[in-house]
């Protein structure tokens, strides 16, 4: 059962005319290749869930462009599309679409990217000698969390200066031997 959504029929309407045919094909072989596609509006332009999102279109003022959810696990990506030629058969296309919708019929997820760890922070001289002498504050800020730490580290030395590094230093004691966080005036309650 095919399923046409109404807003896809009026923003293929109102695309340009070199970018009718190039929708209206891609269209096409996502229906044939996965008759239970459920077709949508997503971020204003067409798209196909299928088991999750599958792929979207889009057309611009000069070319089109074809997304596939999980493109770098098929191999496909369609960026500059300015007719039906820069797109691969239908044939090869419908397959591009079956294997697409067959991950998401598996639960296979893209792999997420990996964060770049932060260094650890370094305490600056000035900073550890004024823990030095309040033995509370320095025991909070070795109990802080790595961010915590590094919100501390980050403001005194961001200090233009002395006078403004040394008045932070003396206020972030001050607020670490009651236990705050260097941005506690924002936390909730």
């Amino acid at each position: 059962m095919s399923n046409h959504d109404p807003r896809v029929d009026a923003y293929i309407a109102k695309s340009a005319e070199f970018a009718k045919p190039i929708l209206t094909y891609i269209r096409d072989v996502v229906h044939t290749a996965v008759p239970d596609v459920e077709e949508t509006m997503k971020w204003s332009t067409p798209s196909f869930d299928y088991h999750g999102p599958l792929c979207t279109m889009a057309a611009f003022k000069e070319h089109c462009r074809l997304v596939f959810w999980k493109g770098s696990l098929i191999g496909a990506e369609f960026e500059r599309i300015t007719t039906t030629k820069d797109l691969p058969s239908k044939k090869e296309l419908a397959a591009l679409v079956k294997k697409a919708a067959q991950l998401n019929e598996q639960g296979i997820k893209l792999p997420r990217p990996k964060r770049a760890s932060k260094a650890a922070v370094e305490t600056p001289a000035d900073l550890a000698s004024a823990l030095r002498k309040n033995k509370k504050a320095a025991s909070m800020f070795e109990n802080f969390s790595p961010s915590h730490r590094r919100e501390y580290v980050e403001w005194i030395t961001d200090a233009k200066s002395d006078e403004t590094r040394q008045r932070r230093v003396s206020q972030a004691v001050e607020w670490m031997a009651e236990g705050k966080p260097r941005n506690w005036k924002y936390m909730k309650t």
